[in-house]
């Protein structure tokens, strides 16, 4: 019998007997995340803001994972922080 077109492109497949010894178990995931950052002192005088806005097609062709911060004041501190807890099974 040929080999499938999978197994000409990846190789020859790991028996199931075999993937069954690695199977199982539990997991325990903590994330955390501290963000610590502060502003002081600061002054703004004769600041003029305005507003901001996602327009329609900002995320067209997007890729990985979109990020959105959005700011229309002043003397502000933005923090921001992702944690990507990625399980394949």
């Amino acid at each position: 019998m040929g080999a499938s077109a999978a197994e000409s492109v990846f190789g020859t497949p790991v028996p199931a007997s075999q993937l069954a010894d690695a199977r199982g178990g539990s997991f325990h995931t903590e994330n955390q995340m501290t963000l610590t950052g502060t502003t002081s002192g600061n002054s703004a005088q004769n600041v003029i803001t305005g507003s901001n806005a996602i327009e329609a097609g900002s995320f067209d062709q997007m890729t990985g994972l979109p990020v959105v911060i959005q700011n229309s004041g002043a003397n502000v501190l933005i923090q921001n922080a992702v944690i990507v807890n990625l399980q394949m099974q």
